[in-house]
């Protein structure tokens, strides 16, 4: 008899885990989304275009160095001006938004000093041929959804209390 409360138990907990499995695989970056800007380094008040490719709905692009932008969704580029203020030599980030998926590339401001550590694995490289942004999944926390998590958390905590009431309540019923 304890061995079927067992099982039920463990059946309950496996069902609770398969069934929050697919929420958790959803964010990660399996949609081909990916971002550059171009060119890589621009002089202040330059102009660069933004190009988003893969993204089934609108990209918010955001920067430091210029005003948001959203890239239409059937379009793939947009164009901006760079602020006249922007510091020279600076290196600004351009994070593109689609859902829940981001990428991040770099934009160089022409001017002041070199850089005195070059990165060759980087786009804006010019030895480096233009293949848009390597980027994966943004970090550790892309895609991090609290909603998810409480509502798979809330799922097993559930599924394990359900199991245990019921294996107890039968106990009590056979001890009867």
């Amino acid at each position: 008899m304890r061995a079927i409360r067992v099982a039920s138990a463990a059946l309950l907990g496996v069902s609770a885990l398969v069934v929050s499995a697919p929420a958790a695989h959803a964010s990660g970056d399996s949609s081909g989304f990916w971002a550059r800007v171009v060119p890589g380094t621009v002089e202040p008040g330059g102009r660069v275009r933004l190009h988003a490719n893969g993204c089934d709905q609108s990209v918010t692009v955001s920067s430091g160095v210029f005003d948001t932008v959203v890239i239409p969704r059937w379009r793939t580029t947009a164009r901006v001006t760079v602020d006249r203020d922007a510091r020279r030599g600076a290196v600004y980030e351009v994070s593109f938004y689609c859902g829940t998926f981001w990428q991040s590339a770099d934009l160089r401001i022409a001017g002041g000093r070199p850089d005195p550590h070059p990165r060759p694995d980087h786009p804006a490289h010019p030895g480096h041929p233009d293949k848009g942004v390597k980027a994966g999944a943004g970090g550790s926390l892309a895609g991090f959804d609290l909603k998810e998590i409480g509502l798979g958390a809330a799922l097993i905590t559930g599924a394990i209390g359900t199991a245990y009431h019921l294996s107890r309540r039968r106990a009590d019923e056979s001890d009867a």
